[in-house]
C-alpha cells in the first residue's frame, strides 16, 4: 500500500502551519513535508512532529530570492558562498527535523550571461556541498526538473537532466526528486521512467494536470500510477503536492481506501 506525505505547504492551508500536522495525520496520512519552513522555528516543526506521530519526508534548502520571483542561488554563478549560507540554515532544521530528503531547486540563472555548462558545473558543485554536510544526518539531497512550459528558463527540466546533473556531481548520497505533475507535462511515460529510474530518486511528488490539483481532477490514471509504483517496491513516500480544488479534507477521495 502507498504512503502518502502532505504538503503542508500547499494542503491543510484552512488551518495553521503547525496545526497541519495533526490534521493530515487524521486524515490518514503518515508524513508531513514542507518547501520553504525557515519562517517557523525548527523546535516548533519538531514538536509539531512528535505530536502528530509523522515522519518528516522533505524540505526545500534555502533558495535565495526565487521564492519571491527571482532567479535563486543553487546554479548561478557568484552565489555559492549565498548557498553555503542556506546549507548551513538548511543543516540546523535538518537536526532538528530529521527530515528523510532535502531539495535543491535550480533555478533560473541568465543564460544570456552564463554558459549552461558553467551554471551544471555550478550546480554540481552546489550539489556536492549539501550532499556531503547533510549526510551525517542521514538526509539524501535532491535535485529536480520541472515543467518549462510554466516555469520557462527553469535549468532543469528533463528527468535525464536530472539524473545528469547528479552524476556530474559524483556525490552518493545524492538522487533526484521526481514530480509527476511536472513530468507529465515534459515527458509523459510516467510509469516506465520511473521504472527505470527508481534506485535514484529520493522522492515522489505528484498533482493532477492540467490545473495541478488533485489527482481525479485530470488526465492522468493515478489509481493506475500508485499501483505500479506500489508494485515496484518503492519503500519511500508519495508527496501530495498539489492545489485543492475545495477544502482539502473534501479534496482527499484519491486516497486509496476512502
Amino acid at each position: 500500500m502507498p504512503r502518502f506525505s502532505a504538503n503542508a505547504s500547499m494542503i491543510f492551508l484552512e488551518y495553521d502551519l503547525l496545526d497541519r500536522f495533526a490534521v493530515a495525520a487524521r486524515e490518514g496520512f503518515e508524513a508531513i513535508e514542507l518547501q520553504f519552513p525557515y519562517e517557523t522555528p525548527a523546535a516548533d516543526l519538531k514538536a509539531a512532529k512528535e505530536d502528530s506521530g509523522l515522519e518528516f519526508a522533505g524540505i526545500n534548502i534555502p533558495v535565495g530570492d526565487l521564492s519571491s520571483g527571482g532567479r535563486g542561488i543553487a546554479s548561478i554563478p557568484g552565489k555559492e558562498d549565498e548557498f553555503k549560507a542556506g546549507v548551513e540554515i538548511a543543516y540546523e532544521y535538518a537536526e532538528a527535523c530529521r527530515p528523510r530528503t532535502m531539495n535543491v531547486l535550480p533555478g533560473f540563472p541568465p543564460l544570456n550571461e552564463f554558459e549552461r555548462e558553467q551554471c551544471l558545473d555550478v550546480l554540481a558543485v552546489n550539489l556536492n556541498v549539501a550532499a556531503e554536510a547533510l549526510q551525517e544526518l542521514g538526509v539524501k539531497v535532491m535535485t529536480e526538473a520541472v515543467n518549462t512550459v510554466e516555469r520557462p528558463g527553469f535549468l532543469l527540466d528533463r528527468t535525464w537532466q536530472a539524473l545528469e546533473v547528479i552524476d556530474r556531481a559524483g556525490h552518493e548520497n545524492l538522487a533526484i526528486e521526481y514530480d509527476i505533475y511536472h513530468m507529465q507535462i515534459m515527458e509523459g511515460d510516467l510509469v516506465n521512467t520511473m521504472r527505470e529510474t527508481l534506485l535514484r530518486i529520493g522522492h515522489i511528488q505528484f498533482a493532477d494536470t492540467p490545473g495541478r490539483h488533485e489527482p481525479g481532477t485530470g488526465e492522468i490514471n493515478f489509481p493506475y500510477v500508485f499501483q505500479a509504483i506500489d508494485e515496484m517496491g518503492w519503500d519511500g513516500f508519495l508527496g501530495a503536492e498539489y492545489i485543492p480544488t475545495g477544502r482539502t479534507e473534501g479534496c482527499l477521495g484519491w486516497m486509496p481506501g476512502r
